[in-house]
């Protein structure tokens, strides 16, 4: 047996290797702790078992051991330590892409919190704007200051479209709920893209007209794609009504559409004026409007909200959304699967 002094002056030696290599350690990771999670880890355990070497290295030439045994000593500690490191490389790894995954996620986390935050603020404000106006007018309906028939009519139609206003911001925000959820669902089926493009620019040239905006589409043919007929329409009136609403009067608005390689496709060109270049790849973010400026109606330009619910349900449909700047304005193509 090994007498205890020996134990004692064993334990003594390992002691004093171990807290070496950890101050070492210890100033290596105070230097690094901004470099990667890798490097951290790395030194931890490196120095782990560059510990326990030099402790067997030290204790086994305090002991004499003859060449041989020391020689069986250094193998062994070599392999333990080759296998350790590739381990601890192994694990190192593992831990830098959870520390990447976990930072990514509160990155978005604090976007998402950021977007919501906004969104309550847009909403609270074009909110205010509809119901000040329908207090007003009810107010002087009551109070009697308007009494002649065309004003009184007048001040009805004012107050229906307030409440229309409303109702639309509404159900865009039951919308964007659903599919910020993952609630939404898409019914798909055979749908015919050239009807519904029709149908979408038959319900938007009244406000076309009305705004002054010229609204063309070239000749459509029948175009058969995988989706929703309901939840297609609402993608194309939505970038519709958002190019009548940024084109100046007397500027044209065009509808065009296509085919190939298993998709269908169909774009909406307006002539807003272009979007300055670092906007672009925030266009679909929820309540995002940009410049007020590029609007020929300051302080009407909706929820901000359309865009993104386009793009939620062109997602849905498995599909792509993207804009790019054209000519005196934005096109927003559109691409879904087609019917095989």
């Amino acid at each position: 047996m090994i007498a205890f002094d020996a134990l004692l002056e064993i334990a003594g030696y390992s002691l004093v290797v171990s807290l070496a290599v950890g101050a070492v350690a210890a100033v290596v990771l105070r230097r690094s702790r901004r470099q990667r999670v890798t490097v951290s880890v790395s030194v931890v355990l490196v120095s782990a078992i560059v510990s326990v070497i030099l402790g067997v290295l030290t204790v086994s030439w305090r002991m004499f051991l003859s060449p041989h045994d020391l020689r069986v000593a250094l193998v062994v500690v070599a392999c333990a330590a080759l296998v350790s490191t590739v381990i601890a490389w192994w694990l190192a790894r593992g831990l830098r892409r959870d520390a990447v995954w976990a930072d990514e996620m509160r990155r978005q986390e604090r976007l998402m919190e950021l977007s919501r935050r906004e969104l309550v603020a847009w909403v609270s404000h074009d909110l205010r704007t509809p119901l000040a106006g329908i207090r007003a007018m009810a107010e002087a309906l009551e109070d009697g200051v308007v009494r002649q028939h065309d004003e009184v009519a007048e001040y009805h139609r004012r107050l229906r479209q307030e409440a229309d206003r409303m109702s639309s911001l509404v159900d865009d925000l039951f919308e964007l709920s659903r599919i910020h959820a993952g609630a939404l669902r898409v019914s798909t089926g055979t749908v015919d893209l050239a009807e519904v493009l029709s149908d979408a620019i038959a319900s938007t040239a009244p406000l076309a007209q009305a705004s002054g905006v010229v609204l063309t589409s070239e000749p459509l043919a029948a175009t058969p794609v995988v989706g929703s007929e309901a939840e297609l329409g609402r993608i194309a009136r939505n970038l519709l009504v958002n190019a009548i609403r940024f084109t100046p009067s007397e500027g044209t608005v065009a509808v065009q559409a296509g085919s190939g390689d298993g998709t269908a496709w169909f774009a909406v060109s307006d002539g807003c004026g272009g979007i300055p270049t670092e906007d672009l790849p925030r266009v679909f973010d929820v309540a995002f409007r940009g410049e007020q400026a590029r609007s020929k109606e300051p302080g009407v330009t909706g929820g901000g909200l359309g865009l993104a619910i386009a793009r939620g349900l062109v997602e849905a449909h498995r599909g792509n959304i993207d804009i790019r700047n054209v000519d005196r304005g934005c096109r927003i193509t559109v691409q879904i699967p087609a019917t095989p």
